[in-house]
Formats: structure tokens, C-alpha cells, sequence
């Protein structure tokens, strides 16, 4: 149930010793087709890492039949040797396939680059490059879960999903635990499908899907420099599936990665759904939701088991929403604590011992809706972030 769950891909994880540790760091995912249309979503930082702008060169020609990843090593802010030691990846990378087991017609263009890890640091190119042919010579047909290890660096569990069709299906791995904000958070995801779709259909439904799943996750309000989320598909089914039929499934496939995501951040003791209704428009309902989100005296509250409203009220106060103070009204858990912007139920019948925590917010101005999931702030997460560089 990962990225190899749909057919006509392959995939490999292996430790190159990239990381101390000495577990996994070099995966890589191939499109052994007949198509090798691809799409993507990139960091919306300005300061993006070597391989996020290699790869948008290598999307531009709507082609990848390979994704090469490497934890243990960010290659962000490496100057134009980090560039280089990225072209030089997709070159070892397309030579090693064009001559292995199942030769592939390849070129250093149609590899997509991935790296996540320590920013500042040039890779070990001569741990990566050996790597990157174990990888190749470990593909298999079944290896996307090897590949979903390999990418992990604070994550604590591995992120694989699958959503089957009649006769076709979506599948994805990702990495992902801390800077989690949106547009996208600090994720590498490699989603699959075996459908037969054009560039300008995967754009689309990758586009959307993101939207509505990793760009609507916040754990800490920090942006990375090499998110990238890819979508490549092989047409193997033979199936063609229509635009919004093929948009469900990868959304299904982002969705349940996302959540994974957040389930999994840095310290996080809560799992909470910000749900925001009532609002004038979508963008005022997003807007709210990331306000409450990204505070961290809500978040401080939650850790502590304490449903404090005004916290969340406060939150919703710095917005440009549309709304009137005296009108809203705040659930925690199903308990209305705040209504028409004054105190109401008990806030003692609110229980927060759980992980799952659903925050619902009523601005009474319309009928749009918005869902943002977050976690709380934690010792755990400050100690994680201080005690080494990440």
C-alpha cells in the first residue's frame, strides 16, 4: 500500500551513510511507463535548495521517468556547487539506469532531485553517487515502503498511502515532521498513479489537491526551502480516468499523507482539526483557520488541557475575515465555550485528555467553509529543535 501499489513503478531504499545513524537515506522511484507524464508543487520560499530548482527545470519539459531522494542533507544554500553536485546526482542517476536490468532511455532531464536535511552543507557525493547505484540495482516492484524509510529524518514512522480504483489507482510516500506551514511544509512526496492523464490534467488535480490537504496543515508556522510534492503517471492500467475522477483520488492519497504528517510532527501531543464555518468567503474561512493555527498561545493552551476560548477569539481578531466580535461563536470538542463573542457552556465540560482535538469556529457571515489541522506547542518540540541543528 505505497508508491508501488500502482503499476509500472519501481522503487528502492538504501543507507549510503548519509546519516550518522547509519539507517536509510538514498531512495529512488522509476516510471518504467508507457507514460511519463509528471506534475509538481514546490516550496513558496524564496530561498529554495539546489535540487527544488533543478527539478522545476526538469518539470518544465512535463517528463520524469525518475525521482531520486536523499535524506541526511538538505543541499540548500550550497551556491553553485550545491547546483552542480544536483546535476551531477541526475546524471550518475540517469547513466546507472540506462544500464541496468531493465535499461531505461534516460537522461539526467528526466530525474527529479530531492534532498532533505541539515541546510548550509554541501552532500557527501562520495557516499551519495555509490548510493545512488545501490539504489538503482535494489529496485523492485514492491519497494516503495524501502523508499518511504529512506527519506524519513525527524519523522518517526514511515508515510505510505494507497487509494484503489476500478482497474486503476493513486499511491504516495512522504517525508515530513517538522516546519510544517503552508505552502507546503517541510515534505518530500512522491505520489504515483498508473492512469493515463496529460501534463496540463496531472497539474491540475495535483494543484488542487494540495490546495485543499498539505497547504491547509500548520504544525509550527515555519516554511521550508526544499518541500516538493510530485505526481508522475506510467498509464500502465490503460485507463483514463476523467479530470475530476482523477483529482478525488489524488486528493484521497495527499489527504491521508497530510495527515500522517501532522499525526507525526515534532513533539506534538495533539491532533487538532481547526474547523472554521460561517465565513463570507473560503479565503476569510483559510484565513482564520491558520490564525488560530500558527498562535502559540492556543497552541501552549492545548498542550496544557486548558480550552481557552479568548485565546482563540484573540487569534481570529488578528484576521481581515469578515465578521463582528459579538457574533461569533468558538466549540472545543463539541462544547460551545463561546457564543456571540461572550462566555457560555461550562468550559469544565470540555475534554482534552485525548489527541484528537476539533476547534470549530462560527463567523456567522455566510455558507464557505475551511479545515486547517494543526498541533499544540510542546516541551518536547522546543527541546527536539534546540538540543541539535536541523
Amino acid at each position: 500500500m505505497t508508491v508501488t501499489h500502482p503499476k509500472g513503478f519501481r522503487a528502492s531504499g538504501v543507507a549510503a551513510g548519509l546519516k550518522a545513524t547509519g539507517n536509510p537515506d538514498v531512495a529512488l522511484v522509476v516510471n518504467d511507463g508507457p507514460d511519463y507524464t509528471a506534475a509538481a508543487v514546490f516550496t513558496g520560499n524564496r530561498v529554495k535548495a539546489a535540487p527544488v530548482l533543478w527539478s522545476q527545470q526538469v518539470l518544465k519539459g512535463g517528463i520524469v521517468r525518475a525521482v531520486v531522494l536523499n535524506s541526511g542533507g538538505a543541499n540548500a544554500c550550497t551556491g553553485t556547487q550545491g547546483f552542480r553536485d544536483t546535476h551531477a546526482t541526475a546524471e550518475h542517476t540517469a547513466t546507472v539506469l540506462r544500464g541496468g536490468p531493465k535499461p531505461q532511455m534516460i537522461g539526467p532531464g528526466d530525474v527529479a532531485v530531492c534532498s532533505t536535511g541539515l541546510i548550509g552543507e554541501l552532500l557527501p557525493m562520495d557516499k551519495l553517487l555509490p548510493g545512488v547505484s545501490a539504489a538503482a540495482r535494489a529496485l523492485t516492484a514492491d519497494g516503495g515502503g524501502k523508499a518511504a524509510e529512506a527519506i524519513m529524518t525527524t519523522d518517526t514512522v514511515a508515510k505510505n498511502a494507497v487509494v484503489q480504483k476500478e482497474g486503476w489507482s493513486v499511491g504516495g510516500i512522504a517525508k515530513g515532521a517538522g516546519m510544517l506551514a503552508p505552502a507546503l511544509a517541510t515534505m518530500l512526496v512522491v505520489i504515483t498513479t498508473d492512469a493515463s492523464a496529460d501534463n496540463e490534467v496531472l497539474d491540475a488535480a495535483l494543484r488542487e489537491s494540495t490546495r485543499l490537504t498539505f497547504d491547509r496543515i500548520d504544525a509550527d508556522g515555519c516554511m521550508s526551502t526544499n518541500d516538493t510534492v510530485l505526481l508522475l503517471a506510467s498509464g500502465a492500467s490503460d485507463v483514463q480516468p476523467t479530470p475530476e475522477e482523477l483529482t478525488a483520488a489524488v486528493t484521497a492519497v495527499c489527504h491521508d499523507l497530510a495527515q500522517q504528517l501532522i499525526s507525526d510532527a515534532e513533539g506534538a501531543t495533539k491532533h487538532v482539526a481547526i474547523v472554521v464555518e460561517g465565513a463570507d468567503t473560503e479565503a476569510d474561512a483559510v484565513e482564520v483557520g491558520r490564525s488560530v493555527a500558527g498562535n502559540n498561545l492556543v497552541k501552549t493552551a492545548l498542550f496544557g488541557n486548558d480550552p481557552n476560548w479568548g485565546r482563540i477569539l484573540a487569534a481570529v481578531g488578528t484576521t481581515k475575515a469578515k465578521f463582528e466580535p459579538d457574533r461569533v461563536d468558538v466549540a472545543i470538542n463539541g462544547i460551545w465555550i463561546c457564543k456571540g463573542g461572550a462566555a457560555a457552556e461550562d468550559r469544565s465540560k470540555v475534554d482534552l485528555t485525548g489527541r484528537d482535538v476539533t476547534i470549530t469556529i462560527n463567523l456567522r457571515e455566510g455558507a464557505m467553509s475551511a479545515t486547517i489541522w494543526t498541533t499544540d506547542l510542546s516541551h518536547a518540540y522546543v527541546h527536539e529543535n534546540s538540543a541539535y541543528s536541523s
